[in-house]
């Protein structure tokens, strides 16, 4: 008993799931199915353009009896607008409701007179599953350039700034930091030559 019970939400729910994703689509919406005016013999193509067509889904047409009919036909009758080849059965009675059952193009026109001549014919293409709606692109940014810092670790940004200090002449027209000048009381060779030779003369008259 429990079993059955299962089974039956089961498939109750499969039932919701369906009903819920079937679409009616009222074809050509407050048009209806009739003529197009203005003599816009794609107006219906126009319509369902926008729309998004899957199995399972309905067609409801929207005509008066005896003024229009629904015949779905293969693509080259569609195209020629006669109703050679016929797909399924004529409807003359409306409103018409069609059930999409398969997937791939489908074409239907009116039959009377040069009612599809004149534009009263659909093309639609029927999915399998419903479709995956784009996402939007995200907004670009442009961010602004920024200005090398000191601590950015390129060669090019911890270049020293060049010195404005003196610099001494070199023959040949280029120029090197002066060197080190002697202060007063700093050692030299001539300097040092100078003590040595009286302390030597000291030492040795002690011993002579």
């Amino acid at each position: 008993m429990a079993k059955f019970v299962m089974m039956s939400m089961v498939f109750a729910v499969v039932l919701l799931k369906s009903a819920a994703a079937q679409t009616v689509h009222v074809v050509g919406d407050s048009m209806g199915w009739d003529v197009p005016n203005n003599g816009d013999t794609a107006a219906f193509n126009t319509w369902a353009a926008t729309k998004q067509f899957v199995v399972g889904d309905i067609l409801t047409f929207n005509f008066a009896p005896n003024s229009h009919d629904v015949q779905q036909v293969p693509k080259a009758s569609y195209d020629a607008c006669t109703a050679s080849n016929p797909i399924g059965t004529l409807i003359t009675t409306g409103p018409a409701n069609v059930t999409l059952d398969s997937a791939g193009d489908h074409y239907y026109i009116c039959t009377i007179g040069r009612h599809c001549q004149f534009g009263q014919k659909l093309s639609i293409s029927v999915s399998a599953t419903p479709g995956v709606s784009p996402s939007p692109a995200p907004p670009t940014t442009t961010t602004p350039p920024t200005t090398p810092s000191p601590n950015s670790g390129t060669p090019e940004d911890c270049t020293p700034a060049p010195t404005t200090g003196p610099t001494a002449s070199i023959p040949g027209g280029s120029t090197t930091p002066p060197g080190p000048t002697s202060t007063p009381g700093s050692s030299s060779p001539d300097v040092s030559v100078g003590v040595l030779v009286p302390m030597m003369a000291v030492v040795m008259g002690f011993f002579f």
